[in-house]
């Protein structure tokens, strides 16, 4: 396919063939090796170029692959052969308007950059993945991103009031917009949440602010059994909702703490890190609650502090255990979700395939909402090893849907994910999936084969 109509089109240096540049841009981090080879990679930075980019594409039914900075797990934005690769990367204009407490954001801008943006007017855009200082607002938006925080205050979809999308055919859309109440017509911009570039490319968003949060006490707390941290967070949900309630296993500790030398347990079977926001006082009051919870189910050694930079730290610890766990060896990430009752069966579930397929798999979790990282350790370049593990990684989600669970609570479906999706949402779902994808892209041209 010649390019050079779509390239006379666009600004120069906007889309590029040099394949030394395209192969940084195969993968995300998933590291799917079934990526393929691009036709070009186009670097967008107005909404009229993505419309123009599309346009073309639909013409000449050449498959689009969106993608923001990359850092995916779920194989969403592995490159194609002979797509072209549509990055929003260079799409980074922010507005805030503090009286109605929004912000206006094109795709590029990283989570962390959004959050400086608002911070300096005094308030706060709360969801926040543990890549939040690397990846965007855009790939936030579009795998319905959620964050350590999201047990109080929830995911990306509760804080986009509105944005600009362009459909397959290069149409432009505005939906929604800077109201907190809207009820006019279906719920569109909710669609397009989480929809993973199969729908259509986000090109602006319209996000929900919040005034700055308040100051944190954080309880950080160590447990000789799986059973007993489990205990101690179903005692904390039951009585209170923390803006934060983190668990690691003791792979992840060990990770951790070979890395950043905190002085964390190494005996431990696991390790919660809890937190609370409320105002004033009740902040300390929570934090007494979630003591007592963990003293109760057990805990070996329990620690609340009300200083921000110990607490902070606790809470770098536990972002830091991916990077941490990956020094070991690559990862297949899994991201796992159930009702919170059955937590302590899928997590000594995946003890057990771990044990079975004789794999190294270490859990941390956002336990306040039951959304489990499982990260399996191998290597691809032994096949008997990568096969246990891509097993284990199946038998993991096949245990999380048989405890009424979900494949992905954050990470998306993409690519390594979707053979699982029938049996979760079931046949009448997957068809009305398929009919919506139909309606909005007639050609199919948007990220084929993620998630269908």
């Amino acid at each position: 396919m010649d390019v050079n109509t779509l390239a006379a089109a666009l600004p120069e240096g906007t889309l590029v063939t040099d394949p030394d540049i395209l192969a940084g841009y195969r993968q995300d981090r998933a590291l799917d090796p079934d990526a393929g080879t691009p036709l070009a990679l186009v670097r967008p930075t107005t909404t009229e170029q993505v419309a123009t980019v599309l346009r073309w594409a639909d013409e000449h039914r050449v498959p689009v692959v969106p993608r923001g900075a990359g850092t995916g797990l779920s194989g969403g934005a592995t490159a194609q052969n002979g797509a072209l690769l549509l990055s929003t990367e260079r799409m980074r204009q922010i507005t805030v308007d503090p009286v109605t407490r929004t912000a206006v954001a094109q795709p590029g801008l990283l989570n962390a950059e959004v959050k400086r943006a608002v911070a300096e007017h005094g308030l706060w855009y709360p969801p926040d993945p543990s890549s939040f200082e690397i990846c965007s607002i855009g790939g936030n938006a579009a795998t319905n991103a959620g964050g350590l925080c999201c047990v109080k205050y929830g995911v990306t979809t509760d804080y986009v009031l509105g944005m600009e999308v362009v459909l397959a055919d290069g149409t432009v859309v505005r939906l929604g917009g800077p109201r907190l109440k809207d009820s006019a017509g279906l719920s569109l911009t909710k669609l397009f949440v989480g929809s993973e570039g199969t729908l259509g490319v986000i090109t602006e968003l319209t996000l929900r602010l919040l005034p700055a949060q308040p100051p944190q006490s954080t309880v950080v707390a160590t447990f000789a059994t799986l059973t007993e941290a489990i205990d101690a967070i179903l005692a904390i949900t039951g009585q209170l909702r923390p803006s934060m309630l983190e668990f690691m296993d003791a792979v992840a500790i060990n990770a951790v703490e070979d890395e950043l030398r905190m002085g964390l347990d190494r005996t431990a079977a696991a390790m919660l890190v809890a937190r609370s926001d409320a105002p004033g006082e009740y902040a300390a009051r929570e934090a007494e609650v979630m003591v007592a919870a963990c003293e109760k189910a057990g805990a070996a050694e329990v620690f609340n502090t009300d200083d921000p930079e110990e607490g902070e730290a606790f809470s770098a610890a536990r972002r830091f255990a991916i990077p941490a766990v990956e020094r070991k060896g690559p990862l297949l990430l899994e991201d796992v979700g159930v009702p919170l009752p059955r937590l302590g069966d899928l997590v000594t579930g995946i003890a057990e395939i771990a044990r079975r397929r004789d794999v190294l798999v270490s859990v941390i979790a956002h336990a306040g909402d039951g959304n489990t990282h499982p990260l399996i350790v191998h290597d691809p370049a032994d096949p008997e090893q990568s096969e246990r593990a891509h097993r284990a990684f199946g038998e993991i989600m096949e245990l999380a849907i048989a405890l009424g669970g979900t494949i992905t609570g954050e990470h998306g479906v993409g690519r390594l994910k979707k053979p699982w999706l029938p049996d979760q949402v079931g046949p009448e779902v997957m068809a009305l999936t398929r009919r919506i994808k139909d309606a909005l892209d007639s050609h199919g041209i948007l990220n084929p084969g993620a998630v269908l």
